[in-house]
């Protein structure tokens, strides 16, 4: 797998997965919008809440990552012993949140009905809940030039994830859900303080899928050091054996 025929063929298959990770993502915005104008439902709350999705954002933020990694190697990352630092980072990142929305989508999203009118795009749903997460996944065994972090990257991984919960518990109550017409908002239901078991049920929820982003983090991570290039431990090599030569 360190060949440069699969590091082309891999870097090939990142850029195809943000393309189509892209297409979802348009496709659902389209499909999204377009019920909303049906159903004179407010577009500009639609589109607001459409992008605070935590699957949304994550499958974004991949595709923009799979994208950049394919472009840095067409362009500089040929011969190359490791991506760059910070695209190691964004890889560890995207990779630890696509594995998050798969585990919890199809562990607790998938068998909820939702409202008639809001149901996804099948392909699209399932290109951004399953396959995508799962080639990330995979990407974390067998993605080639692959750089070891540090284990403080972590604070990197878990930032989005901090933010994004402050973000939907604040912005929930301030928006008016433009489906049911409640006085509320929350992107997925175990987030909702106003279901059965209120903020109790939530704080659990939080604290499983926080424990979990963490476990999948710490994965991420400690597979890259097993795997990845270490440029401290290569600059140690390339100064001894300097020392040795003189």
């Amino acid at each position: 797998m360190g060949s440069p025929t699969w590091t082309r063929v891999w870097y090939a298959a990142r850029a195809a997965m943000a393309v189509l990770l892209a297409a979802a993502i348009i496709r659902q915005l389209a499909a999204s919008i377009g019920t909303a104008i049906e159903l004179d439902r407010d577009l500009a709350t639609t589109i607001a809440n459409f992008f605070s999705f935590f699957t949304i954002l994550s499958n974004t933020a991949a595709a923009v990552v799979l994208l950049s990694a394919a472009v840095w190697f067409v362009t500089r990352g040929r011969g190359k012993d490791a991506e760059p630092a910070g695209l190691a980072v964004a890889l560890a990142c995207v990779s630890t949140y696509m594995v998050i929305t798969g585990i919890v989508y199809n562990l607790l999203l998938r068998s909820i009905q939702l409202p008639q009118g809001s149901e996804p795009v099948w392909w699209s749903n399932e290109v951004l809940h399953l396959i995508g997460p799962l080639f990330l996944l995979v990407d974390v065994f067998v993605g080639p030039l692959r750089r070891a972090l540090p284990w403080r990257a972590l604070w990197a991984v878990v930032a989005f994830p901090i933010v994004w919960v402050i973000y939907t518990m604040l912005r929930g109550p301030l928006v008016t859900n433009p489906v049911s017409g409640e006085p509320f908002w929350y992107p997925y239901p175990f987030l909702n303080p106003n279901a059965p078991g209120g903020w109790g049920s939530v704080l659990v929820y939080v604290v499983g899928i926080a424990v979990a982003i963490l476990a999948v983090g710490l994965l991420v991570v400690w597979v890259g050091r097993r795997r990845g290039w270490i440029p401290d431990a290569a600059a140690s090599v390339t100064a001894t054996d300097t020392a040795a030569t003189a």
